[in-house]
């Protein structure tokens, strides 16, 4: 089974009414995080059998953002074992009901989200600690009856992705503009000029175990 973890993206400040809060929506930048982290995923041909949410607004709506961009056509499920108070007993009586799904969605909250990830990942009681940011998803395989993180993707490296995507097609369509009928790279290289194209780098670090926002 493939797991993909996804803390829901941005939704503003945290309200002190819990019932008001639980329908608390998405802002500006969280629709953009769930917008640019389904096209990444999108083009590293994600597919999943079934996606699954917290009932909470913010978590429902970032599941139906990142589905739309991979292209499921599914509902979005509904399970209280993703709400923010949720122990991991009940998250793993919910991977036994979706046992026969060869790969899953889940949407979720912090701080329980990361708690769930490390638990699943860590072995022979052992805990491990993996800090999903607001719009994070995290991608986890099982491989001889035990799960194993791939990889962890950021709201800020699928705006990279997105940005440097752009880059490249407005470069595509300048050379489609040269009457020449040259590509510019080619035009500068026919002329002794050595063309120089830098795509930005992600800086990964390591760091002590941050507090996790609640939100």
């Amino acid at each position: 089974m493939t797991i993909y973890f996804v803390r829901h993206a941005s939704a503003g400040q945290r309200k002190p009414n819990p019932k008001k809060d639980e329908k608390r929506p998405l802002d500006s930048d969280g629709i953009l995080q769930c917008t640019q982290m389904g096209r990444t995923l999108a083009t590293l041909d994600t597919s999943v059998d079934a996606v699954v949410s917290s009932p909470l607004k913010r978590a429902t709506q970032t599941a139906a953002l990142i589905a739309n961009e991979i292209g499921y056509e599914g509902k979005v499920n509904i399970e209280n074992a993703l709400r923010p108070e949720a122990k991991y007993e009940a998250f793993r009586d919910m991977l036994r009901k979706h046992a026969k799904a060869e790969s899953l969605l889940l949407v979720g909250h912090n701080p329980n989200l990361s708690e769930f990830l490390g638990n699943l990942i860590a072995e022979n009681g052992a805990r491990a600690f993996v800090d999903l940011k607001k719009g994070a998803v995290s991608k986890v395989e099982s491989e001889q009856k035990k799960f194993v993180l791939q990889w962890l993707l950021t709201p800020r490296l699928a705006n990279a992705s997105s940005q440097a995507g752009a880059a490249e097609n407005s470069g595509i369509g300048a050379a489609s503009r040269n009457g020449s009928g040259q590509s510019a790279m080619e035009a500068e290289s026919s002329n002794g000029k050595t063309a120089d194209k830098k795509r930005p780098q992600a800086a990964l670090t390591t760091k002590s175990r941050p507090k996790m926002s609640r939100k």
